[in-house]
């Protein structure tokens, strides 16, 4: 069994249990509130529809396989001789996180600069965008699929599934209840002043609940991928190097505000500078465990597809590629 990278346990013991608590309340406050609509919106029977609801959607993502999802992004999966270093690396992270199998490595082509994990320990892939393979080096790669890799072993996929359900039960229940659909069924629609508003703003609520869970599981992920590459520098390089070739255009125009000095509320991911912190805090406690030269991989010829300058194309009214 190869041993874990020597950070500082009290370090790694203080993140791991301040982002657990964080995670539980979010949770438990996502569904606190799916619960307060259903039953404000359908009373005691709104609170059984909800929870099978709720168990449809758990059965549902137990059961999904990470094909489903790749396939929505075009990704096919990498070849042994494709990328030889990038698959050595997930066979070594996989090892050291003990999963249960070694997830796939899949190809997404688009220049866009992503990678993204799928699945659970048993049952995983982790893609990789044709212009994330084309800048990072070695290093920095080890450090972003370490990353994907901590989000599969700790389970991070599953949780904010069950996240993005109890959110669209939420939403689903509010809607109803603001469209007088218990009143049509003839449930009756007494709803308080109190009420009323709950069901305008929970989406809203729910929404940001959501994505601080997602900023807690992000910090997580960060540094027990540094925990398995012993390489906090490899990862804070290259989140840094994100931040500055995918610039502030199309995040500015996405997520108004995202750019402050003080983090937004409605950040997906917590904010660059405030993860390179953290990162960059423990590296004396790390020792490198994954060597890695930092020559850049790059796939081969084959992997890129020939990309044609879009065409018009009046019979389907609209750009075609």
């Amino acid at each position: 069994m190869i041993a874990r990278a020597n950070l500082d346990p009290d370090v790694q013991r203080r993140h791991n249990l301040r982002n657990l608590l964080q995670t539980i309340i979010l949770i438990v406050g996502t569904a606190a509130l799916a619960s307060a609509i259903a039953w404000v919106t359908f009373g005691p029977s709104g609170l059984i529809w909800a929870a099978a609801f709720g168990a449809i959607g758990i059965w549902f993502l137990g059961r999904a396989s990470p094909r489903m999802v790749l396939r929505l992004y075009k990704a096919r999966e990498l070849a042994d001789d494709e990328v030889p270093e990038l698959h050595d690396l997930m066979r070594t992270l996989a090892k050291r996180a003990d999963l249960q199998a070694v997830p796939r490595l899949y190809y997404v082509p688009s220049q866009m600069l992503n990678a993204f994990a799928v699945g659970n320990s048993a049952d995983s892939a982790v893609a990789v965008t044709d212009g994330l393979l084309r800048i990072m080096n070695l290093r920095q790669l080890a450090g972003i699929m370490a990353h994907e890799v901590s989000h599969i072993r700790n389970g991070d996929l599953r949780v904010m599934g069950l996240a993005d359900v109890l959110n669209r039960i939420t939403g689903f229940m509010s809607t109803l209840g603001l469209l007088g659909i218990p009143l049509l069924l003839g449930t009756g629609w007494d709803i308080p002043i109190a009420g009323l508003l709950l069901l305008i703003f929970a989406p809203t609520i729910g929404g940001l609940l959501q994505l601080a869970l997602s900023r807690a599981r992000e910090y997580d992920a960060d540094l027990d991928g540094a925990t398995l590459t012993g390489d906090p520098e490899g990862l804070a390089s290259a989140l840094a190097l994100l931040e500055r070739k995918q610039g502030g255009a199309w995040e500015g125009l996405i997520l108004p505000g995202s750019r402050l000095p003080e983090p937004s509320i409605l950040r997906t991911h917590p904010k660059t500078a405030d993860r390179i912190e953290r990162l960059l805090a423990v590296r004396h406690e790390a020792t490198m465990a994954i060597p890695l030269a930092e020559t850049r991989t790059a796939p081969t010829p084959s992997l890129v597809p020939p990309v044609r300058p879009p065409r018009i194309h009046w019979q389907r009214l609209g750009i075609w590629y």
